[in-house]
């Protein structure tokens, strides 16, 4: 029997207020969550297809009751809970070593709290990464890293989401990074930090677009197109995997609660793409989603992608991190 590739599947578990506080409006500061809603129904929908992914968890939420419920319960079915920041700003890569320190341990703290491992995984929000998380990272014990999306559509991501937000906020100028993003890799490979005794590696786990074009394949792309033409979201989603499969890459696959809630389940959100879809259309298209992954590969959480891969033999000097790329 021909063995099936591999594929992983993560669930950013970005909430409302972040969303809203990335945008620039003020009614973040109440910290309003979809958690309750987004959760379950996610929860579910894994369950059915019988997909244990990895769950990247916020830690302001993660210290809250929904967050925690949240986390105790895709913990309690066997998904990997990994790092996605305190207080997931896309800006990550402007911290210093200290705040990024802080912000993993407080995170770490929550997590555990909540009744999950202590994590080994991070992503960065908004895909924001620097050589200094990379090194923080690898000297905290994480054995991944999946902050990474190798495309140029960066830009154009960022004009698309600042033309409705408030001006005045230089951060948001580096939302999503630069069109250099397309020359990274867009499969498994190590970053090395130091040398001789002080040298540690970390793998990164790019968050896989489609092969050759390099244009984004999770949700929020895919439900833009849905809006259009549901035929053409399928066939460019099903498109990328035949891609991956033919040209040997493993795919790491993305999902958002935004790809289960309608616009009314997420008030403020009008600017973020795809909330013109239904509820119900985007449970299922998501469903077919993971459904088609499942037909042609092995479906795994990120923590296992990265075991179950071995060792990558391409590497990347973290000195090659620039600010923001």
């Amino acid at each position: 029997m021909t063995t099936r590739p591999l594929a992983s599947v993560s669930l950013d578990l970005d909430n409302l207020w972040a969303y809203l506080k990335t945008h620039g409006d003020a009614e973040w500061e109440r910290m309003p969550s979809f958690l309750p809603t987004a959760a379950p129904r996610l929860l579910e929908l894994f369950g059915e297809h019988g997909v244990t992914g990895t769950v990247f968890a916020v830690g302001a939420d993660v210290e809250r009751e929904d967050g925690a419920k949240a986390v105790a319960a895709f913990a309690a079915e066997g998904h990997e809970v990994a790092n996605h920041s305190y207080r997931h700003e896309p800006w990550l890569h402007r911290y210093s070593r200290t705040e990024l320190e802080a912000e993993l341990a407080r995170t770490e703290e929550a997590i555990v709290a909540a009744g999950a491992p202590r994590p080994v995984g991070f992503r960065g929000p908004g895909f924001s990464v620097s050589p200094t998380l990379v090194e923080v990272l690898a000297d905290r014990g994480y054995t991944y890293d999946a902050s990474t999306l190798p495309t140029w559509i960066g830009p154009l991501a960022r004009a698309f989401h600042n033309r409705t937000a408030p001006p005045g906020d230089a951060r948001r100028d580096e939302l999503f990074g630069g069109f250099s993003r397309v020359l990274a890799p867009n499969s498994a490979y190590r970053w090395r930090t130091g040398s001789g005794a002080d040298r540690a590696d970390l793998v990164e786990l790019p968050v896989t677009t489609m092969p050759l074009l390099r244009v984004p394949i999770h949700g929020a792309y895919v439900l833009q197109l849905h809006q259009i033409s549901p035929r053409l979201a399928r066939c460019y989603f099903a498109t990328a995997l035949r891609l991956c499969r033919a040209l040997g890459v493993s795919p790491s696959l993305l999902v958002h609660p935004t790809d289960v809630l309608g616009a009314a389940e997420a008030p403020g959100m009008a600017f973020f793409p795809g909330m013109g879809v239904p509820t119900a259309r985007k449970v299922a298209l998501l469903s077919w989603m993971l459904t088609t992954v499942r037909a042609s590969f092995t479906v795994v959480g990120t923590g296992e992608h990265v075991t179950r891969a071995g060792p990558p033999r391409r590497e990347r000097d973290v000195r090659e991190l620039g600010r923001g790329t």
